[in-house]
């Protein structure tokens, strides 16, 4: 997206202006003295705009929620290497371990819906204080759990606090960077948490091996009290209401009530007035005075109420373009999930690995896909400044998507190799290089489809990767309760063949979007502009 041209408004002029997410050159000369103004709501002026802040806090506002992001993967993964140990000592079946890795997918996925409704109110601060506050307390009880039912209830409070941290950091890196500049912040983001899935059997591996099962959550208290400390002492919040839809779609909606509410009392008061006194104004007359905004208006402090999430949560997933890059999005992140789970069980079982030796092969794919968060946040980035550059000027979300052909065609290739090495018990070292290429192609692709998701719901980005988050989970879930089913019935061989194949699907969405979106985001756009017109 391309800067756009940004004045300062005061609510009542809000309602007046069409907020857009296309867009738009950067030349004020174009726009005409009488022409309304058109504001891009991602440029609306703001006090102190994080946009302006120096790199040096803007970089340490990315290490910050990029460290507190690993939280998410190592909170799903790092059990795993004790899963016997528990199962031992709390005296649990291995459905009861499934239970509590499946749980734990499915909250962290869905909970930042009401994560991101708090942030609306409160600012992204307070929510990464409590969402970590709520992780460090369900480690801490996990830690000395001493029935399985203690322990899976405590892993849902875990991924209810780890869930926000990964939710919101890509919102906030919205609310830092220019458009432009997303892709490349994104992929760097993005490759903390994917280092969790393979650093997480490492650090569950040797802890549970040189002390017990119950070092590694106690290992999850100390590294999330260290980020809740980063949060309090060196975190600035980034959250600007003028700059959020839902702030100002509840601000029109309360000035509108308060204008009515006006009109009526004056047309009370102007049937009243005596008939010797027609020819002169009233003190009160609206259409003779400027109208002053009272100040419970300006200092509109929002509640759940006026932030209900299923409401923007349902326009989100509404717009075509979003729900099939959402799908797109969350295959990807369950494929992930899946060669993580079932490589595990594959080098124990067939390769008579370790646990740590296992981590240290997951290692490999969590460096291919650190490698491919990085690089293709890049080559995002650099697609949308070539293309905006040969359009004149201006660009617009889907441009963004041309950056994932060139990994296409290799992607389901290598799911295909990878299946294949792991059927036939090909030597390791085939095995590792299949992981890191899967790695590297499958985030490459999903780097650019996050930002996108970002750039095409300007001003509610919260809640767009919350929808993201939910997708996500739901899909994961989903993978880890019929991964090792299929892969007894289908081995290897089969159950990545399949996964190939979706694959191909993924990159046909894409592709859709890539040369549909503009044109349904536009329509989708315009039809929520007419509902807002008719209630008003």
């Amino acid at each position: 997206m391309a800067e756009s041209r940004s004045t300062n408004l005061s609510p009542i002029e809000v309602q007046d202006v069409e907020f857009h997410t296309d867009a738009q050159p950067h030349s004020p000369c174009s726009i005409l003295p009488n022409e309304p103004i058109k504001l891009d709501i991602e440029h609306a002026v703001v006090e102190d705009d994080p946009r302006i802040w120096s790199n040096t806090k803007k970089t340490a506002i990315l290490f910050i929620i990029s460290g507190a992001s690993v939280i998410s993967g190592l909170g799903s993964n790092i059990q795993n290497p004790a899963n016997a140990q528990i199962e031992q000592q709390l005296h649990a079946s291995s459905g009861d371990i499934s239970l509590s890795i499946s749980l734990f997918i499915l909250v962290q996925g869905n909970f930042p819906i009401v994560w991101s409704a708090i942030s609306e109110i409160k600012g992204r601060k307070l929510v990464y204080l409590l969402s970590v506050g709520l992780f460090i307390i369900g480690s801490a009880i996990v830690a000395v759990s001493r029935t399985i039912g203690l322990m899976i209830g405590m892993r849902i409070v875990q991924a209810a606090g780890s869930s926000a941290i990964f939710g919101m950091g890509t919102a906030t890196l919205a609310d830092i960077y220019e458009p432009h500049q997303r892709g490349a912040m994104m992929g760097v983001y993005y490759s903390a948490p994917l280092l969790g899935p393979s650093l997480g059997p490492i650090f569950g591996g040797a802890l549970t091996q040189g002390l017990s099962w119950r070092a590694v959550f106690w290992f999850l208290v100390i590294w999330g009290g260290i980020i809740f400390s980063a949060f309090l002492v060196l975190f600035k919040d980034t959250f600007r209401k003028e700059r959020s839809v839902v702030y100002q779609t509840v601000l029109n909606s309360r000035l509108r009530k308060q204008q009515s509410s006006e009109a009526k009392d004056e047309s009370q008061n102007i049937s009243k007035s005596k008939v010797g006194r027609e020819n002169k104004t009233t003190s009160k007359d609206i259409e003779a005075q400027r109208p002053v905004i009272p100040s419970a208006i300006k200092d509109m402090k929002l509640s759940m109420a006026d932030v209900n999430p299923f409401p923007p949560y349902f326009s989100i997933v509404s717009r075509k373009n979003n729900l099939l890059i959402l799908i797109a999005s969350a295959l990807t992140f369950a494929f992930s999930f899946s060669i993580a789970y079932t490589c595990a069980r594959t080098l124990s079982v067939y390769y008579d690995y370790d646990a740590l030796k296992t981590g240290l092969v997951l290692l490999v794919y969590g460096v291919g896909s650190v490698a491919g968060s990085i690089s293709g946040g890049y080559w995002s980035d650099r697609t949308l400044a070539r293309l905006k550059a040969e359009n004149g000027g201006v660009s617009f979300p889907e441009m963004r998507l041309e950056s994932t052909k060139i990994a296409m065609l290799w992607s389901p290739l290598s799911v295909i190799g990878y299946a294949w090495v792991c059927q036939e018990r090909v030597h390791v070292a085939a095995v590792c290089v299949m992981l890191f290429f899967t790695g590297f192609l499958s985030v490459w692709i999903y780097a650019s489809t996050l930002a996108y998701l970002v750039d095409a719901n300007a001003g509610r980005s919260s809640m767009a990767v919350a929808a993201n988050s939910s997708f996500r989970g739901l899909f994961a879930f989903v993978a880890a309760e019929i991964a090792v089913p299929l892969q007894d019935t289908i081995g290897d061989g089969g159950l990545y063949t399949l996964w190939a194949g979706l694959m191909v699907v993924v990159e046909c969405m894409i592709l859709l979007v890539l040369y549909k979106g503009r044109s349904w985001r536009e329509a989708s756009v315009e039809r929520e502009k007419q509902t807002l017109d008719a209630k008003k």
